[in-house]
């Protein structure tokens, strides 16, 4: 694994270090979405303090650099928290329409007893 790439991880997950622990002591993050990104984080450090690990790995499985390996990795990983987010945004989505169906039916039965009153 070339050197720069090394330095590029290991600034990368520590830039990402320093911005996850400045949203949890900020509470603008919620702790399980903090643990994704400091395992990740944890992983880019331990990838760029040990290349051995991808380097034996991309060979492996055949990749024709480690680098190609780190890359693919990292880009499978941030779709896979794509994909959770995705669900997790439909779900809340869903919540909200029918938090708004059951806020009108109650309007509306409140409107229906007013009328009623008069």
């Amino acid at each position: 694994m070339p050197f720069t790439l090394r330095i590029l991880l290991l600034v990368g997950a520590s830039v990402a270090l320093y911005i996850i622990a400045k949203k949890v002591r900020h509470s603008k993050i919620q702790m399980e979405d903090s643990i994704y990104w400091l395992v990740l984080a944890a992983v880019l450090v331990i990838n760029a303090i040990f290349p051995g690990i991808a380097m034996w790995f991309s060979s492996v499985l055949g990749f024709i650099s480690a680098s190609n390996f780190v890359f693919l990795v990292v880009i499978a990983l941030l779709l896979i928290k794509e994909f959770n987010n995705s669900a997790d945004i439909s779900l809340l989505k869903h919540k909200v329409d029918e938090l708004a169906q059951e806020d009108a039916l109650a309007h509306c039965q409140d409107g229906s007893e007013k009328a009623e009153k008069e």
